[in-house]
């Protein structure tokens, strides 16, 4: 491939405001762990950036999130960042389960080490992104009336980022407070002595749950859909994953960047038809104790593919609803019959099913008694007021394009990224989509990224897109997007590995089924953080397959290839 002269780049690798009006060569939307990681690695690189972030702090989701006993269900141990082993060395754990303060101090400090706040306006909103073709740069408009331009946009604005619009009718009539755990204050909320409604009992509903029961004088638990949720026993984190990362973290971060799931595990081989009753039950037990979501996926190797095997699972999980929940109607009404185990996400909980059995605690099922409207004093259900001074949403996200479609985004030729994705997202490898050029998108639909350990996914996105925009500039290419045969076969590669699977059969946030008119569409990648690490390796490793790349002078590389011969990119690997 040959190389071009880097004066006709525009000085591409340099600083902010110096050339044409350009304010940046990046824009960084986020400052989770997403966009923290991303500014770190431009300013590695010598690429001049700005970060723009809602919040007046760092955090991200871990921000605007504080509910009370808001945890990660990940184990401490592997949601946590391994570009950096003096940070790992210098951050310890207190927790299995650590819980939102400490995951936000946490951020917070990486802020602090990598002096990250410098290159962030907070408090600022992007409202509309447009692409100039001429300039090959982007307009970036902010909530206060001004405008950044920059070369690239990386959207770093999480897949649950978005609380999606609650429409209940008469809820703005309601004359106590109304909470929601996606945007819960920062003082500390007292709900002694109070009557509480919760709506909603996903995995937000299923963690505040128990801690408003122990306050509240009476607490009424609004649900539509009951979940399959584990207890997880939280602690000290897993010695055996600290032993493991003492002796060789390297070769641990590097098992949880080749696996499945994005967390070390080995992998079952037998499938369930396999095994005695006994056996299934032995394995099933094994992972309830666990208190991991790793676990789960060590029972059986088909228990996502197989009915059968799956409801083994699923019978095992309600068998502990019932023994746990002493009022069977109750019992009944919370255990989970309509969708195979993992079609919705499972929840670990501390002490959930348990609540159930206080005095004070009262479940309503919705679909049973639908929700009608509220009242200034009250919920009415099939004609009865539930009064109540304090109503808590927990009714989750716009997942995975709730961020990326609330801003304003014009493409090449005006296209908008609302009417592209009209009939649902499409993507190619849940970075880029065609008609956009250097616009990224980080654990994008159409990547593994909800089905995985989100740092291990963000890691792998952020390091393939600084990686690509270091050959860019070293290639002299101002603009890149995905052509439409990429994003084409690239989007039913996704459908055909869900297909594949029971996952696309339930109503869930997976496929969009959550949010009212949005389109029923698989988003997230099935094939594995590991198979998935692979498959953008190999594009890159083949001169970035499947995407359009053009120079200053509109000179075009088309699914790799430069003026009809294969482009060669060499780069050192240290540069990662």
């Amino acid at each position: 491939m040959a190389e071009r002269d880097a004066d006709t780049f525009d000085n591409f690798e340099g600083g902010a405001g110096t050339v044409d009006g350009v304010d940046a060569d990046v824009v960084v939307v986020g400052a989770g762990f997403a966009g923290l990681f991303m500014l770190a690695r431009m300013r590695e690189l010598g690429f001049s950036a700005i970060g723009i972030e809602a919040a007046p702090e760092v955090g991200g989701t871990w921000f605007w999130n504080r509910y009370p006993g808001l945890r990660c269900d990940i184990p401490t141990t592997d949601y946590t960042f391994s570009w950096d082993p003096d940070l790992e060395r210098d951050w310890s754990w207190s927790e299995k389960f650590a819980t939102q303060p400490e995951i936000l101090r946490y951020l917070q400090h990486v802020a602090d080490r990598h002096d990250l706040r410098r290159d962030i306006r907070f408090s600022t909103h992007v409202t509309a992104l447009r692409w100039d073709e001429m300039k090959a740069t982007w307009t970036v408009s902010l909530n206060q009336g001004t405008a950044v331009r920059a070369r690239f946009v990386v959207m770093a604005t999480g897949a649950l980022s978005v609380p999606k619009d609650v429409d209940i009718e008469g809820l703005s009539e309601f004359g106590g407070r109304v909470l929601s755990t996606s945007r819960w204050p920062e003082e500390p909320v007292d709900f002694t002595g109070r009557r509480v409604a919760v709506i909603g009992t996903g995995s937000s509903g299923i963690q505040v749950i128990p801690i408003i029961a122990d306050q509240a004088a009476e607490l009424t638990v609004f649900q539509r859909t009951p979940a399959f949720s584990l207890p997880a026993r939280n602690g000290a984190p897993p010695a055996y994953r600290m032993r493991m990362l003492a002796e060789d973290r390297e070769g641990y971060r590097d098992a949880a960047r080749r696996s499945s799931g994005g967390v070390p595990i080995d992998p079952p081989t037998d499938r369930a038809a396999t095994l005695t009753e006994e056996e299934q039950l032995a394995r099933c037990e094994a992972a309830w104790q666990a208190g991991e979501i790793a676990a789960l996926n060590t029972i059986f190797a088909d228990y996502l593919t197989d009915e059968a095997a799956n409801e083994v699972i699923a019978d095992f999980l309600r068998s502990k609803i019932r023994a746990t929940v002493t009022d069977p109607a109750t019992a009944e009404a919370l255990t989970p019959r309509d969708f195979p185990f993992m079609a919705k996400r499972p929840c670990f909980d501390t002490g959930y099913y348990e609540t159930f059995n206080r005095p004070n605690v009262r479940l309503v099922d919705i679909r049973r008694q639908p929700i009608a409207r509220v009242h200034p004093r009250g919920i009415e259900t099939g004609g009865d007021l539930v009064e109540v001074d304090d109503v808590v949403l927990a009714t989750g996200y716009d997942a995975m394009t709730g961020a990326l479609l609330a801003v304003d985004l014009h493409g090449r030729e005006g296209r908008t990224l609302r009417e592209e994705w009209a009939h649902g997202p499409r993507t190619y490898l849940g970075l880029m989509a065609e008609g956009f050029p250097n616009l990224f998108m980080i654990t994008g639909p159409g990547s593994p990224s909800v089905l995985s350990n989100m740092v291990v996914a963000i890691e792998q996105h952020v390091t393939w897109v600084a990686r690509c925009l270091h050959d860019l500039r070293a290639q002299g290419f101002a603009s890149i997007e995905p052509t439409a045969t990429a994003v084409d076969g690239w989007v039913q590669h996704v459908n055909d590995c869900a297909d594949l699977t029971l996952l696309p059969s339930a109503d869930s946030w997976y496929v969009g089924a959550n949010v009212p008119g949005k389109p029923r569409v698989f988003m997230p990648y099935v094939g594995g953080v590991g198979v998935y690490r692979d498959t953008c390796e190999e594009v890159v490793e083949r001169g970035y397959l499947g995407f359009r790349l053009a120079g200053p002078d509109r000179t075009q590389c088309h699914d790799g290839v430069v003026n009809g011969s294969p482009r060669d990119v060499a780069i050192p690997a240290a540069a990662y």
